[in-house]
């Protein structure tokens, strides 16, 4: 059965998005990994795995960040911290992540997740061969792209279906220096939480979330991926992992969406047809709780592949 993989904002989140249907989560420290819904320092890690594995569920952490030279020397000592604390897997971009994982813990299994390089089934197959067990499609291609790469994969292939992407990002702290320009210093510690920030395009009146952590400056898309009623051709194609991106929503809006997503999936491996009679009911309820300023689109499902 596809597995329904959440990001959940804090330690505290694991148990009710286990009950809701969860099978495994993303967790990470912005240290290391790009645009996690919440920051999990080593204990958080720790605790989250021993809870998640107690409820049955598995956890891969983050180290899809974009390295430079000076952490390179880090990246054996926490992949040997994960190992220890018996994650399920690493998310990574950078090569650099998969050769210190093959030193100091070559049995961790591998996710390759570069968000935008993931277009084709003979890349998937390329980072397969180097020890990746699973790849993370980028979220441009559409929906008979991804069936021919099922088809024609050697690893497993997991998807988004629901939440935010990234438009953007930049090393470096656009908004600090604009803001330390304007006179107005502010710590990225305290702009990472603020969920009020926007770039507004007037033309098109779309409102682009922004912010910054470690990693540098991000820029959000204006609506959320919404699919949960266009499931079908993934499911039957054999799909493995569908995501729900919980970054910027609160652990309520998470947690419900995670629920009417496990319906969706138990349905249709009940019996396609009982999704096929649920399914516009189940967008309707997202719609319901859906926030005011996130319109829902099916991002590039639909279109044609445009970067």
């Amino acid at each position: 059965m596809t597995e329904l993989l959440v990001t959940p904002i804090s330690v505290n989140d694991i148990g009710p998005l286990a009950e809701a249907g969860a099978d495994a989560f993303v967790i990470g420290e912005q240290r290391y990994g790009l645009r996690l819904a919440g920051e999990f320092v080593r204990e958080d890690v720790q605790q989250a795995i021993e809870l998640a594995h107690s409820k049955g569920k598995k956890v891969y952490i983050a180290m899809n960040a974009i390295f430079h030279n000076e952490k390179v020397e880090e990246l054996a000592d926490y992949i040997r911290f994960v190992s220890a604390a018996k994650a399920d897997a690493i998310i990574f971009g950078d090569p650099a992540v998969l050769m210190a994982a093959r030193e100091a813990a070559p049995e961790m299994k591998l996710h390759w997740s570069t968000e935008t390089t993931g277009t084709n089934w003979y890349t998937c197959n390329y980072w397969g061969r180097k020890g990746a067990k699973r790849a993370v499609l980028a979220r441009e291609i559409n929906m008979d792209a991804i069936v021919e790469i099922k088809e024609k994969a050697e690893v497993e292939i997991e998807v988004q279906v629901h939440g935010m992407s990234c438009m953007f990002q930049s090393k470096r702290s656009l908004l600090g220096h604009y803001f330390e320009y304007q006179g107005k210093v502010m710590e990225i510690e305290n702009r990472k939480h603020e969920k009020n920030m926007f770039l507004h395009d007037k033309e098109r009146e779309n409102k682009y979330p922004i912010f910054e952590d470690e990693n540098g400056t991000h820029i959000m898309s204006p609506n959320d991926i919404c699919v949960i009623d266009e499931l079908q051709d993934m499911l039957e194609a054999g799909v493995d992992s569908f995501k729900i991106d919980g970054i910027l929503k609160s652990p309520e809006y998470i947690v419900a969406v995670t629920k009417m997503y496990r319906e969706a999936i138990d349905l249709f491996f009940k019996d396609p047809d009982l999704y096929e009679d649920k399914k516009d009911e189940l967008l309707e309820a997202i719609k319901e709780i859906q926030p005011e300023n996130r319109p829902m689109d099916t991002g590039f499902f639909f279109k044609e592949t445009v970067y």
